[in-house]
């Protein structure tokens, strides 16, 4: 019988990827997604005979309660979320809402429905997916550790640093089968544009100037989404209840290196020359995190995972699929009414 899975979130960014990885892995599949202007439809095959889809706002909790005891699941991959960090300098409210309240009617959820036995002994862990964002800013010598005091400077990273305490007293009071993940940036297919790597990409190729907050040397840990998910998956089957997994690649690079490369990648595809002389460096992010860097030491022993290091020749299979993909693009952008403009500058 093949394991069934929620995953909340599944038709944004990751969790449309780690439904993708998770259906071709023969789990059955139940996306709950209330199709904010990053969640998309398109993302996911809804012909898959293993894919439920239901549009369902996590703030709703009777009905996120009736759709886990209807659905009975083994896991709950809890990725829906607000996350941009320049949207949450607009509006917090919203991060406040989805990001804290959203969990706590997750959890609660789940607490509830493990005082029926029958539940309790088809429910395995939830997989509640943060961010390194929490930690705040790291340095060379003291990358992010499942021991790092958390520190947010975002509207967006409290949120989530208040998700993650939520889930871990949850498991500590009511002894429930919960784990943390924390990741660094992720890249890769179906990522909404307003994201740096997919953002820069659309400028380049349309010729656009490219926004660079402040001297672009701020340094981030790079990691493409599917060695993510592999990740999120085995955190699920063989995490420890309690315990925090951390993925990253221990690999910092600078903004402006990382554009540099994208531009240089698109210049050779497209046949274009000198895209990096696009580059218009803006005022910077308030409270704008200098460093992230991740030690993902923890996960690799216990979960045998392994970070991909391969960040040119992934950024390179990004541009294709940005490239071989428009209309999945003009779909997200229309949708939403994005126009690849700079946020958080009200």
């Amino acid at each position: 019988m093949n394991k069934k899975i929620i995953v909340t979130g599944g038709a944004g960014f990751i969790g449309a990827n780690l439904t993708n990885m998770a259906l071709s892995k023969g789990y059955k599949v139940l996306v709950m997604d209330k199709l904010t202007y990053a969640g998309n439809r398109k993302s996911l095959n809804l012909k898959d005979k293993n894919l439920i889809f239901k549009k369902i706002d996590i703030c709703n909790k009777a009905l996120v309660y009736k759709t886990i005891k209807d659905f009975k699941p083994n896991f709950i991959y809890h990725l829906a979320a607000e996350s941009h960090v320049d949207r949450s300098i607009d509006s917090p409210d919203l991060f406040i809402k989805t990001n804290v309240l959203g969990t706590f009617n997750i959890i609660e959820c789940i607490r509830e429905l493990s005082r029926n036995k029958s539940f309790k002994k088809i429910f395995q862990r939830l997989v509640h997916v943060s961010t390194d964002e929490v930690y705040g800013t790291a340095t060379l010598k003291k990358p992010f550790t499942i021991n790092t005091p958390y520190n947010p400077s975002s509207p967006y990273s409290s949120s989530k640093a208040s998700s993650d305490h939520l889930v871990k007293a949850w498991c500590k009071t009511y002894d429930l089968p919960f784990v943390v993940t924390n990741c660094s940036n992720n890249y890769g297919p179906y990522q909404f544009p307003e994201k740096l790597i997919p953002h820069i990409i659309l400028r380049t190729i349309k010729r656009k100037k490219l926004p660079i907050y402040g001297d672009g040397l701020q340094k981030r840990d790079w990691i493409h989404v599917t060695n993510h998910v592999e990740g999120l998956l085995k955190a699920g089957e063989r995490g420890i209840n309690g315990a925090t997994y951390l993925f990253g690649t221990a690999k910092a690079t600078t903004n402006l290196s990382l554009v540099k490369i994208i531009c240089s990648e698109i210049d050779k595809k497209t046949n274009k020359n000198n895209s990096f002389q696009l580059v218009s460096h803006v005022k910077d992010r308030p409270a704008h995190d200098r460093l992230y860097l991740i030690d993902p030491s923890k996960s690799i022993k216990d979960l045998n995972w392994k970070p991909d290091l391969k960040l040119k020749e992934n950024i390179s299979q990004t541009i294709d699929w940005y490239l071989d993909n428009t209309d999945w693009l003009k779909s997200i952008t229309k949708s939403s009414s994005y126009n690849l403009s700079r946020l958080g500058n009200k």
